[in-house]
């Protein structure tokens, strides 16, 4: 008869934490803000996180915000969960942001959302077959008179009214051999999202 015995993991789970950039980037931050208000200083760390840690902020990235700012990680959940710059689940390598508001609306961004669920395969909310793009909805991104308009990281893509200018952005996009390098990076990060 085979006796079972319980036994030790070999290996325990790796502990998340922050690149030596996001680090250094997040200790330059702290010093935007009183010593008692560090907690101010969670949106751009939130954002150091999302780039991080593969486009998204999972919970226990999340705890590891709040274990930083040294608060509860129910804080961090509530403001990730509100503000839809931040993604609670994992995402394409580019996430393309669509403007659905009035004057984005009367200038065509139905069309625009139409072509890019035929182009790509998905869904607005979902991340196509082949893991290259995320279709999310935003309110307004202040660009009205470019409408319609999609932003991709800080990039804006404006007057998309025709699909060859849809289909230019999606090609640009595809053909981006690696992320762009954000402002606190040297060398890129070693947790982000491989490039294929």
């Amino acid at each position: 008869m085979l006796k079972l015995i319980d036994m030790e993991p070999t290996t325990s789970p790796k502990k998340l934490q922050f690149s030596p950039a996001g680090q250094a980037e997040i200790k330059r931050l702290f010093t935007h803000y009183p010593e008692d208000r560090s907690k101010s200083a969670m949106l751009p760390i939130l954002h150091i996180a999302q780039a991080e840690f593969g486009g998204w902020v999972s919970p226990e990235v999340q705890d590891l915000v709040a274990e930083t700012l040294n608060i509860k990680p129910i804080e961090v959940y509530e403001v990730a969960s509100f503000y839809t710059m931040y993604n609670l689940k994992p995402v394409g390598k580019h996430v393309l942001e669509v403007c659905r508001t009035g004057p984005c609306m009367l200038r065509g961004s139905d069309e625009l959302t139409e072509h890019l669920e035929r182009i790509t395969g998905a869904k607005m909310g979902e991340t196509s077959p082949d893991g290259v793009f995320t279709l999310k909805e935003v309110e307004c991104l202040a660009a009205c008179g470019f409408a319609p308009i999609v932003q991709v990281r800080e990039k804006y893509y404006e007057q998309l009214h025709t699909p060859e200018a849809v289909d230019a952005m999606l090609n640009e996009l595809r053909n981006l051999v690696h992320r762009p390098i954000l402002s606190w990076e040297e060398n890129g990060l070693p947790n982000s999202v491989q490039d294929n």
